[in-house]
């Protein structure tokens, strides 16, 4: 009788640690880590300016969804929680990243007022002086170059700030090249006197 009781019990407690054995998927944490990612993928600040930190969350959900796939629930578990990390990471890198280039944009196009101002007035001196330039030509540049520096405000308005900074740079090279073009004929005639 005690043999059949022992024998019992040890067959009941290995069935136990059997059942123990059989782990569940991580529910809990996939959900988690699916719900993390996908809110990063939709947020336009990640996507624009933390790209390879999104990759990095999409590739540990990938590698999660592998193990889950194995039944190796332990490191499905690890791979969840790089992958909630990696995506909380890219919205805060996102964030970071279209601060600095708000920034940038209105930095730069704070910059060009003062420079298409600095521009015109280097027009309309060379034009009274007489300089040997083609005055159409540089009419034709600057208002160019003030139309990209009008875009580059509505850009920045309107929160494009990549955008922004590439109309201003546009009209910041526009009036730079006007700029020395205008020095050079100065020079030109200095050299002659």
């Amino acid at each position: 009788m005690k043999i059949i009781s022992i024998s019992l019990v040890c067959t009941a407690l290995a069935f136990g640690l059997a059942l123990g054995g059989c782990a569940k998927p991580p529910t809990e944490e996939i959900n988690n880590a699916v719900e993390a990612v996908t809110r990063a993928e939709n947020d336009a600040d990640a996507a624009m300016y933390a790209g390879n930190t999104l990759a990095r969350a999409r590739d540990a959900l990938n590698r999660m969804q592998a193990e889950v796939d194995s039944k190796r629930y332990d490191a499905a578990k690890t791979y969840a929680s790089e992958a909630v990390s990696a995506a909380e990471r890219a919205i805060a890198d996102g964030r970071a990243g279209a601060q600095r280039a708000r920034e940038e944009a209105a930095s730069l196009v704070a910059s060009l007022g003062p420079l298409i101002a600095e521009t015109d007035q280097g027009i309309k001196a060379a034009q009274a002086a007489g300089l040997p330039l083609d005055f159409a030509a540089l009419g034709r540049e600057f208002d160019a170059a003030r139309g990209s520096s009008d875009q580059a405000e509505i850009a920045l308005a309107g929160g494009r700030y990549p955008d922004a900074v590439e109309k201003g740079r546009s009209a910041q090279a526009g009036l730079n090249s006007i700029n020395q073009e205008l020095s050079g004929a100065v020079m030109a005639v200095s050299r002659k006197k």
